[in-house]
């Protein structure tokens, strides 16, 4: 299957007409989650649409203007992000640093459509998260930072984080049974102790996987390790690396942590908690305060993205929609649309599939209820939620 053909299977378990008008969307947005992309190896989705739409084109040139113009201080040239889109640009490594500024940019941009176009007030949500840069999106809606306060940074070092991609491998390993955080982590410092290089986890997407990211080596070391470490035994797929080291250990070559605390450090803003709630993907609940926001992005650096985490707090939180928001984002609609199948999977075998259909939504609609379930049996809600791509909402709306 093509990368477009992915996407286009991800827009088809995801009906728009869940919520098909903007009242519809204005009445339930406070029982949303938003949910921001990363970066991956397509960043543009329908953005040029957006960009010539009558209606939404003015907003998201402004938006893109002042990223360009950010961007461009951080290259030492002109950068044209709203070019780039037209153009529809190819993602590299060496574009590293305009596509997290776009990224981040269309984000924003989409949720200002909703704000001011639609009169939806997106930070009423009840939460949001996001992976990888998605996180920053999540504090710029939350009001803790302003673009021209944070962009910046991340702009700063991704062509140092892009440059530590050379020589290092990508890896998916997936286990019988859970693993815990602290058996990979452990697993990992045992292979880099060996002086091949450093290898760390990335992503945890699931308790039984999770994305690794190693220099020479260390993941065919790591693979011959897994009969010893690994209980129930486990494989591992591997491929040439096309993504920036961040959220692993690699990154402390280049002083990276260190530097963002820094330059975090000397800028405005970070003085309020973030409204939606923001649950971070780094420490993998939500709670970011008035004081403890640098920390965290310090750490957003070098620590592991727990997707997880994420969305088995959304699923407890009582949240009855994901608005998914950025260009063609794929991550947690197939996240989300995976935990579905299982659940549905699971209520096949125990023949409560009758049930499910009166019980399961009436609880997810009792706040008590929603607020006593434990996080590990609120997976069940994951059929019964809602999902809604933004950009696709935006370009199906009608203005004639």
């Amino acid at each position: 299957m093509t990368s477009s053909e992915r996407s286009d299977a991800v827009r088809a378990t995801i009906p728009i007409e869940a919520v098909a008008t903007p009242d519809e969307l204005k009445k339930r947005i406070k029982t949303a989650a938003l949910a921001f992309r990363g970066y991956e190896e397509r960043n543009f989705g329908r953005s040029a649409e957006l960009l010539k739409h009558p209606v939404y084109g003015p907003i998201v040139s402004a938006t893109l203007k002042r990223a360009s113009a950010l961007c461009s201080q951080v290259r030492g040239s002109t950068v044209d992000l709203e070019g780039r889109i037209l153009a529809h640009a190819d993602s590299t490594l060496a574009t590293f640093v305009e596509d997290t500024a776009t990224i981040v940019t269309m984000e924003v941009a989409q949720y200002q459509l909703l704000e001011q176009v639609f009169d939806i007030p997106a930070r009423q949500a009840r939460i949001s998260f996001g992976h990888s840069i998605g996180e920053l999106s999540s504090l710029l809606l939350g009001g803790v930072y302003e673009m021209e306060q944070l962009l910046p940074v991340p702009l700063g070092l991704a062509q140092d984080c892009a440059e530590l991609t050379a020589e290092t491998t990508i890896g998916l390993l997936s286990t019988r049974r859970a693993l815990s955080i602290e058996q990979v982590r452990r697993l990992c410092i045992w292979i880099s102790s060996r002086g091949h290089g450093l290898i760390g986890p990335s992503t945890y997407l699931s308790p039984y996987q999770v994305i690794l990211v190693g220099q020479a080596d260390t993941l065919d070391l790591l693979e011959r390790e897994i009969p010893a470490h690994v209980p129930g035994g486990a494989t591992l797929r591997c491929r040439p690396n096309r993504f920036p080291p961040l959220h692993t250990p690699l990154v402390w070559q280049r002083n990276i942590p260190n530097r963002t605390a820094l330059a975090l450090y000397h800028i405005a803003g970070g003085e309020r908690k973030p409204t939606p709630p923001v649950v971070s993907c780094t420490t993998g609940v939500a709670n970011y305060d008035e004081f403890n926001n640098r920390g965290i992005l310090a750490d957003w650096t070098d620590h592991p993205q727990r997707v997880w985490e994420a969305m088995k707090h959304t699923l407890a939180s009582g949240v009855e929609l994901v608005i998914h928001v950025g260009p063609e984002p794929r991550l947690f609609p197939t996240g989300f649309e995976r935990i579905s199948d299982k659940v549905k999977k699971q209520m096949r075998r125990r023949h409560l599939d009758r049930l499910s259909t009166s019980l399961f939504p009436s609880i997810s609609r009792n706040p008590w209820l929603n607020r006593s379930l434990a996080a590990t049996a609120a997976v069940w809600r994951a059929p019964f939620l809602d999902h809604l791509v933004l950009e696709d909402w935006l370009l199906a709306q009608d203005f004639s």
